[in-house]
């Protein structure tokens, strides 16, 4: 009976391990698998393995691919997670984070930081106006749907393309007033990517990833009442509007520091869980997890896409996934049709 989850679960990690085993060796400088492995080993236990590698690729691995990889990983599970828990309390198989504006709000919080406000508090700050904007935002969406009596599921999915929209238009507005010579930063941001990946940043998206991923997997079974409505589960005793409100807080949490770190990346929220239904079922103690690792997979791939198509340069991750998300929902939408 627990033998197809345990398989997929055991198949997932090993499938996560290849990917980033690839994600770190390929490149514009290729680096042999055993090459990777042996920095990493020898960085866990100097003197592990005698070394027949170069400096040079010792600083790729170590210093740009693998945190760049590492962040990939957090980031995709992260926005798959968000898309998840967003698509059971609005029970709307096409929320996330971007629809939902708190990616926009994500995005306007760092840009401000990024070209109007400076760095005034360290690295710290671009994170912590990008959750400062991402809440602003999930507040707005609640706001506006409660000033025009829109609060259920379906109407709270409108309200919130609204509020993206206007949003969006902001930062664009912060855009024009900006220094120019810094557009081309920030508009490759907006479009996504992880290249500025260091490891001594991680530990805020890791730390912000680990609870509220703990506080959404404790909290399953509710997810699982309000797919079916939000009367059912007030009659299991859940109050409705408390915890939807505070699925979106976590989901503005981690959508914001994530846009900190990584520029808006659309469709992965929207896309993974839906791979993840199809494999495991509806059930969200299983959703959420598998959810979390294909995400990383998934944005590891969309990764060394982008580090490849046009090399030496680096696509913005944004196009890829884009692309890669537009094409599964035409299929998704041709596999129900013929259903």
């Amino acid at each position: 009976m627990h033998a197809r989850p345990l398989s997929l679960t055991m198949g997932g990690i090993a499938l996560l391990l290849v990917s980033l085993s690839f994600a770190i060796s390929i490149g514009a400088v290729q680096i042999p698998l055993g090459t990777v492995w042996s920095v990493f080993l020898n960085k866990l236990s100097p003197g592990l393995i005698d070394q027949t590698w170069s400096q040079g690729r010792e600083a790729i691995i170590w210093e740009i691919r693998f945190p760049r990889a590492l962040l990939a990983m957090m980031v995709g599970a992260g926005l798959a997670m968000v898309g998840a828990s967003l698509q059971a309390v609005t029970r709307n198989p096409l929320a996330d984070p971007h629809l939902l504006g708190i990616s926009s709000g994500g995005a306007f919080g760092a840009i401000l930081a990024l070209l109007h406000t400076g760095l005034f508090i360290g690295l710290l700050t671009v994170p912590l106006l990008a959750f400062l904007g991402a809440l602003g935002a999930t507040g707005l969406v609640l706001g506006v749907s409660r000033f025009a009596n829109a609060m259920t599921a379906d109407r709270l999915v409108l309200a919130g393309v609204a509020v993206s929209f206007i949003i969006m238009a902001g930062a664009n507005v912060l855009i024009f007033l900006g220094d120019p010579r810094a557009h081309h930063v920030v508009v490759f941001w907006m479009l996504g990517g992880l290249g500025l990946a260091q490891w001594s940043q991680l530990v805020y998206p890791l730390v912000v990833l680990i609870m509220c991923s703990v506080w959404l997997l404790l909290r399953a079974e509710n997810l699982n009442a309000m797919t079916i409505g939000d009367e059912t589960a007030s009659t299991l005793g859940i109050p409705v509007a408390r915890f939807r409100l505070s699925v979106f807080v976590a989901g503005a949490l981690i959508t914001g520091v994530m846009v900190a770190f990584s520029g808006i990346i659309g469709f992965v929220g929207l896309m993974i869980p839906h791979i993840a239904r199809m494999l495991v079922g509806g059930d969200y103690r299983r959703v959420l997890p598998a959810s979390a690792l294909i995400g990383a997979v998934f944005l590891l791939w969309a990764d060394m896409a982008a580090r490849t198509v046009m090399a030496p340069e680096d696509m913005p991750i944004g196009i890829v996934t884009g692309l890669v998300g537009g094409i599964f929902f035409v299929w998704l939408l041709a596999r129900r049709k013929v259903a």
